[in-house]
């Protein structure tokens, strides 16, 4: 839950003896000239072939990725943009005459290629000859959620995204402030004739499309493009699906029309008459109002491009792995790319793309990676967007409220307190070395993540504090937390959203149970817990 390119013959065996002997060494003269005449006669396109089969190969040697990309953006530009991703938010469907640009609200997906959302805007602004702007609120609520951690990650990504836009002509604006106090000025003084925005299927983004709409002009079309799910989420299922088997053929089915290659953003051919004024990414950070005691990670760089760097290890390094020690802490077998995904740096319709493409000596890891990338993701984006109360009890099936509610009272073997939990001092070692990681590292293995939530539920005084607790500690320190998949790993593990009753027990009721002596049948615990320990790191 919490979850090659050009390809050429093998070389004849005969080849390979002694280095040097071929079929032609062993020929008579006239074969010989018949075959030198033929070689000069060979057509000029299949000598470029050759050449190229050698640079893709020299090129997979290392960064072998970026230019495979973008030769595949090159081959796909006249592709089309299918209507079925994007949904109008305002009652106006056409441009306002007399407008001066068309505008990017890039909210959830924070890069310029690979990107529907800005594509579609791309392609409406050359239509109508107008200039492209792309601009990002900027707002940070006051919490103890907002950390360096991730407003680093996040304005680093965007500090990227700035010099893509500059190359290609596009305006990028930041925006300092609330949506709905900054936005509609910024579009009025602009002159803008339309906006488009990517989803999210969270409450405070889906309020602010909803408070935009109330204070645009009726004139000015608001469009909104998923972006983010490679089957968008209201294409792939009209309802709450009840667990991944529900929505798995719903999803499947769509994915030969959705699972396509994207054009690519070009240099835009209308400038605009204001350029956009230039940010200072150090000082927009350094003044922001976040707590700072959760520092940045060392292990992922933000930005498309380390994204895809580490998208490019996983092929070639991890993706065999991933079938079978998926689950085990220990092993390099997981893709790591959850925070380039959750910050929208990396499509995750392109990870599934390439995996397909380059992976095909995984064998079946792929299909089971395809499975949690693609199913297991966009399930968690159909939770949050029909299920209001998507970070509550109140949100589980009602066999799930019952039997927690029935056992409620029970007596716990250990309470924690959240600040106990936050600062790893329980029994558990195990959980411990998992929390210790996650602060300092800003990740924790998916099977860990269960096993650390459903323990929050066995020490805490009720259903409703586990639940807060395991959001508050994920979404604090996670890289990828404040995110559908990390809303629904708590639910699925404390909650038992997506799952079934089981036997019955003490604290639990039916909820799925896990337990330290499963781990220890699963992983070793002990080298993990010796990697991890706070004792040993302090």
């Amino acid at each position: 839950m919490f979850h090659r390119i050009l390809s050429c013959s093998p070389r004849s065996p005969l080849q390979f003896v002694a280095g040097c002997y071929s079929p032609i060494c062993g020929s008579t003269m006239s074969d010989r000239k018949r075959k030198a005449k033929s070689a000069a006669r060979e057509p000029a396109a299949k000598q470029q072939k050759l050449a190229s089969t050698k640079e893709v190969k020299e090129a997979k040697a290392g960064g072998w990725l970026q230019g495979a990309i973008q030769q595949q953006r090159t081959e796909n530009k006249e592709m089309s943009f299918n209507e079925k991703r994007l949904r109008f938010i305002s009652d106006a469907k056409k441009i306002k005459q007399g407008s001066e640009g068309v505008l990017y609200w890039m909210l959830r997906d924070h890069r310029v290629q690979d990107n529907w959302a800005l594509i579609h805007a791309q392609q409406l602004a050359v239509k109508e000859k107008l200039p492209l702007h792309v601009c990002v609120c900027l707002h940070v609520p006051k919490s103890e959620l907002s950390t360096l951690r991730h407003y680093s990650f996040m304005l680093k990504g965007l500090e990227e995204v700035e010099k893509e836009c500059k190359a290609l002509d596009v305006q990028f604006h930041l925006l300092h402030g609330s949506v709905g106090e900054v936005l509609p000025g910024f579009v009025s003084e602009r002159h803008l004739g339309a906006v488009v925005t990517d989803f999210s299927p969270l409450r405070e983004p889906l309020k602010w499309l909803d408070d935009l709409k109330k204070e645009f002009p009726q004139d000015i079309p608001l469009i909104q493009v998923d972006a983010h799910n490679i089957v968008p989420c209201w294409v792939a299922s009209p309802k709450l699906e009840y667990a991944a088997r529900t929505i798995r053929g719903k999803i499947n089915k769509h994915l030969s029309e959705f699972l396509t290659d994207f054009p690519p953003i070009e240099k835009h051919p209308h400038t605009a008459e204001q350029a956009a004024e230039p940010v200072d990414w150090e000082e927009t950070l350094s003044s922001l109002s976040i707590d700072r005691t959760v520092g940045e990670t060392e292990w992922a760089k933000p930005g498309a491009g380390a994204g895809l760097a580490m998208l490019e290890s996983f092929i070639d390094e991890r993706l065999k792995l991933f079938d079978s020690q998926r689950n085990d802490p220990n092993a390099a077998a997981l893709s790591q790319m959850s925070p380039w995904i959750r910050f929208g740096h990396v499509s995750a319709q392109r990870v599934a793309l390439q995996v397909q493409r380059s992976g095909k000596k995984a064998g079946v890891a792929v299909s089971s990676f395809i499975e949690e990338l693609v199913v297991r993701r966009e399930l968690t984006d159909n939770f949050c967007f029909y299920n209001e109360n998507y970070d509550s009890v109140e949100g589980a099936h009602e066999w799930a409220r019952k039997t927690l509610k029935d056992h409620a009272k029970d007596k716990r073997p250990y309470i924690y307190t959240r600040r106990q939990l936050e600062e790893a001092q329980t029994h558990d070692h195990l959980w411990n070395a998992a929390q210790y990681q996650m602060v300092t590292e800003g990740k924790m293995h998916g099977f860990l993540r269960m096993y650390w939530a459903k323990k929050i539920l066995e020490w805490t005084s009720s259903p409703e504090e586990a639940l807060s607790t395991s959001l508050y500690l994920n979404d604090r320190f996670e890289l990828d937390g404040q995110d559908p998949n990390g809303f629904v790993g708590c639910m699925w593990s404390i909650c038992g959203v997506h799952d079934q009753g089981w036997a019955e027990r003490p604290v639990f009721g039916k909820i799925r149970y896990m337990n330290y002596k499963g781990c220890l049948r699963k992983f070793d615990v002990g080298r993990f817990e010796k990697k991890y320990s706070p004792k040993a790191s302090s």
